[in-house]
């Protein structure tokens, strides 16, 4: 094998679709969206990447391995012009860095071979003063924080920040991203490419499915004949907080010396 291949189902048409990428990000926000669009979508696995310089690991979902960066598609409507498809790439695993130029560029020639319109890159970053131990990869993201959940955003031309600005997303002012998000972002302003990245501020001491469902209510901007709710997202987000509050109380009466029985959380 010489370098990365991406390998989708020739029974796919792939001309005309907007490319939603979602690599590992703080409070896993990347992942719970991608698991959210593919369910809510109904989007079908097409196919994976493969390269001889990644771990030798599957993903099993449902009994079924899985590579660890995969595809989906299908055909949800887009409010981008032409746009008719999506496709969705994305992985748990963070890929590592010696490997990320390499599998950018493929990207990027398969889109190139199949006419891709547009492409959004799902991202977070941690709420300010925290840190997550995405140690290599964190963003670091200046930002007016506010109360509410913080949103902003990158275009790589400027058809991708007019996009963002009706949107109503402000362009991030100052940062520094990495690693696989990085790449596709700098690849496609070096091609000139409609693309851009939707970060959320997101908490990264866990799974943060508030945050993902700011994000879905972005996305909903890009696929208004969805309507995408985001209520399942919110009901997860206050179950984990009851479960995280229901935890920290039981260790809090631990620590007073008190008894509690066994218990285990659940995410």
């Amino acid at each position: 094998m010489n370098g990365p291949s991406l390998r989708i189902s020739a029974e796919v048409q792939n001309e005309n679709a907007m490319v939603i990428a979602c690599f590992p990000s703080v409070g896993m926000v990347s992942s719970i969206v991608a698991h959210y669009l593919i369910d809510t979508l109904e989007l079908e696995f097409v196919g994976g990447l493969v390269d001889e310089r990644l771990p030798a690991i599957s993903m099993v979902q449902q009994g079924v391995p899985l590579p660890p960066i995969r595809a989906y598609a299908g055909s949800p409507q887009c409010n981008i012009e032409g746009c008719d498809q999506i496709v969705l790439l994305m992985s748990e695993m963070v890929v590592p860095e010696p490997t990320v130029h390499k599998i950018v560029w493929e990207l990027f020639e398969w889109s190139k071979e199949h006419s891709i319109l547009a492409g959004v890159v799902v991202d977070a970053f941690s709420k300010s003063g925290m840190k997550s131990s995405m140690e290599g990869i964190e963003p670091v993201v200046e930002y007016d924080d506010t109360e509410d959940i913080d949103v902003v955003g990158i275009g790589c031309n400027d058809a991708a920040r007019q996009r963002l600005a009706d949107m109503g997303i402000p362009l991030l002012e100052q940062g520094v991203i990495k690693g696989m998000n990085a790449g596709i972002l700098s690849e496609a302003t070096r091609r000139g490419l409609e693309t851009m990245s939707i970060m959320v501020e997101a908490d990264p001491r866990w799974p943060d499915a508030r945050a993902a469902a700011v994000l879905i209510n972005q996305l909903n901007k890009l696929l208004p004949s969805m309507n995408l709710s985001d209520q399942p997202l919110i009901e997860e987000a206050e179950m984990l907080e009851a479960q995280l509050k229901a935890f920290m109380d039981i260790a809090s009466t631990n620590n007073e010396g008190g008894s509690a029985s066994n218990a285990m959380l659940y995410g």
